[in-house]
């Protein structure tokens, strides 16, 4: 007690000592590919211990002109160690509490990628990458970025450490999030000042008309005329969003053919399909609001807490309240028929995973669905324990919680099992953390295996034998609750390296092999060598581009404004679709996240709507244009456009150089 007292008193007069420095500043230069600088510790707190052994958090007092994500790094006596920092207050200082763990050890097991390496904080987000190794030995501090946007600025004028968390603090007198859920503390184009703005946009996309017709189509099945609905509009869709110039195979669901060489998904009417869609079809996203009580000073004023009281949500939330001030008591209702309209416009004809279950009961466009309950596990970096005695009967019951409700609905596409699991390529490190773990039926069986040869390949045998195990026990599920659905596979987050023996798994279970791809465009070698080895068509599960104006993180994909999200939209969506085995696409995702962070911290500006309902203009024109063109693209009759976004970044590793 007294060791950490001390410490803390430590900690106060450095941070005292430190508000007498003047704070160093970094001007990023947009013209190089990387920018930044390094700084002696000394110089901004004179008299900070060199080794953090007995610290667990370091303390930064800074202000950053741009939501862009940049990396906060340490020199010391091991090398430079690194990660990637998301501020959610631009152009306002703050102070933000990093956890040393997370600089000196690989990240804690989770469900999916994700959740492993985005953690949240209260004035920003932290993204595990760069090194890891002792902090002893630390004299310097480094901070740079990756492909800087507008020559954004940075400035340092505290560092202190911590034994116990201090939590974040906003350190302005100006609220960081207005009355919208906006960014407060950043302008841009569009952005709303007003109620009487917000509704007179509102009030023109109300009047905008959908022109629909009456047809009349014979009934394949009993040969009787049928009346219908469709929409006047450039994408020639059947009821099912299927393609009215081309048939095949009439089944009543959803299936797969291959035609001529290319794959399809095949609507219940039979016409062929191409799964154009958005995941996290949701109204009323964008701005939720969590651990209020951490972020003093934060928000110019709270939405009401009841609005989302019939949510899974819950809580306040800017999106709901917008939607409220939009359409009044009945907003749910009527904000899910106007996502269908836009839906309509847009020409989007899938519902994507993550989605609300009452916007895809409508039953006015298709939709995939994950199933819940199948037995992953998040300390098992995402697989289960197939072992335990009843591994299969929980996967019994949730698969039939899930499949049975929808065994005889047309407008199901498919299952997905699962989402992005952890342990691919770490495969010897699960089975590390299970050997050291407690007790339980996946560790008897794995000391069980190793007991007759210890190697890395068996270990990684290990793991991918139970992967199988599991996946053909939802199958057989799936199978009993649900023959008529697709079983859509797992979205996997790295396909590019993923091993062989897991596409052969695969090939034997799923009717579709799915992964998300966040990249300038899915490479033809990956796809290609998905398709032969698994002989599946293939789904693209979640891919977007962002940038930095709305106040946001940019992204897994960043671009340099919104109209260059459109851009970069279009060049991937067109060149995925020209592989003869892609049927599918999902964007993520139909709103922009939470300005002030999602349950694991992101708060991408990836959204076809913003927080106050409204769409991004360039993007969803790139949208419509793109959907005239997917057909025949894809039957080769079309290639794709070949303007690409200007200097595109992923958000792979750092390049190992500074100001070049």
């Amino acid at each position: 007690m007294k060791l950490r007292l001390c410490l803390s008193l430590v900690v106060i007069l450095l941070c005292l000592s430190v508000r007498a420095q003047k704070p160093v500043k970094i001007q990023f230069d947009s013209n190089k590919e990387v920018s930044g600088q390094k700084f002696a510790i000394r110089d901004i707190s004179p008299g900070l211990p060199t080794n953090w052994d007995n610290y667990n958090f370091v303390v930064l007092e800074f202000r950053i002109t741009t939501s862009q994500r940049f990396h906060i790094g340490f020199t010391t006596a091991t090398g430079y160690n690194e990660l990637r920092v998301m501020s959610y207050t631009p152009n306002g200082w703050n102070k933000l509490a990093i956890p040393l763990k997370f600089y000196r050890r690989l990240p804690d097991a989770a469900l999916d990628l994700a959740a492993t390496y985005n953690q949240p904080r209260y004035t920003g987000w932290i993204n595990l990458g760069g090194k890891r190794g002792p902090l002893q030995g630390v004299d310097s501090i480094g901070i740079r970025m990756n492909a800087p946007i507008n020559n954004p600025t940075f400035e340092l004028r505290s560092i202190a450490l911590s034994v116990e968390d201090p939590g974040d603090q906003y350190l302005e007198n100006k609220p960081a999030v207005d009355e919208f859920g906006q960014s407060n503390l950043c302008e841009y184009e569009g952005k709303i000042h007003s109620l009487e703005q917000l509704k007179n946009e509102w009030e023109t996309e109300d009047k905008e008309i959908i022109p629909t017709k009456n047809s009349r189509k014979v009934n394949e099945t009993t040969g009787e005329m049928m009346d219908r609905t469709v929409a006047v509009n450039l994408y020639n869709y059947s009821k099912y969003g299927g393609y009215l110039q081309a048939k095949g195979k009439v089944t009543g669901f959803f299936h797969t053919e291959k035609i001529d060489g290319k794959w399809w998904f095949v609507d219940p009417d039979g016409y062929l399909f191409l799964s154009h869609g958005v995941d996290c079809v949701s109204p009323g996203g964008g701005g939720n609001i969590r651990d209020l009580d951490k972020r003093n000073g934060m928000y110019k004023e709270l939405p009401p807490q009841d609005l989302n009281a019939n949510s899974p949500r819950r809580g306040a939330s800017f999106g709901a309240w917008n939607l409220f001030r939009r359409y009044g008591e009945g907003y749910p209702e009527k904000s899910r028929e106007m996502i269908v309209k836009r839906m309509d416009k847009w020409g989007l004809n899938t519902i994507g995973n993550w989605s609300s279950p009452e916007v895809m009961q409508m039953n006015k466009k298709a939709f995939m669905f994950q199933l819940r309950d199948v037995g992953i596990e998040g300390g098992l970096m995402g697989l289960p324990d197939v072992y335990a005695t009843d591994f299969a009967s929980k996967v019994d019951a949730g698969c039939k919680a899930s499949v049975e409700q929808y065994k005889n609905n047309p407008w199901l596409i498919g299952y997905f099992t699962g989402n992005e699991p952890s342990w691919l390529e770490q495969e010897e490190r699960l089975c590390s953390m299970i050997l050291d773990g407690p007790e339980k039926p996946i560790k008897t069986e794995l000391k069980a295996w190793l007991a007759k040869g210890d190697t890395p390949e068996r270990r990684k045998q290990f793991i991918f034998k139970t992967f199988r195990t599991f996946l053909e026990t939802v199958d057989l599920s799936i199978q009993k609750y649900d023959p008529n659905h697709l079983n859509l596979g797992i979205r996997f987050g790295n396909v590019m390296g993923i091993d062989h023996e897991i596409l052969e798994i695969c090939k034997d279970v799923f009717d579709v092999f799915s992964f998300n791809c966040y990249d300038l465009y899915p490479k033809k070698e990956m796809m290609d060598r998905a398709a032969e080895i698994t002989g599946l068509p293939m789904i693209i599960g979640e891919y977007h581009f962002g940038t930095v104006d709305r106040g946001m993180a940019q992204s897994l994909w960043q671009v340099n404004s919104q109209q260059e999200r459109g851009v970069a939209y279009r060049y991937y969506t067109e060149r995925a679709y020209q592989h003869p085995g892609l049927i599918g696409t999902a964007y993520f995702q139909w709103c922009d996240q939470d300005l002030t962070g999602r349950r694991d911290g992101e708060n991408y500006n990836c959204g076809m709507v913003d927080v106050t309902d409204r769409p991004y203009q360039y993007q969803v024109e790139a949208v419509m244009k793109t959907s005239e063109r997917l057909f025949e693209i894809h039957t080769g009759k079309l290639q794709p456009v070949d303007q690409a976004p200007v200097k595109p970044r992923g958000h792979g590793a750092m390049p190992d150089f500074w100001n070049k």
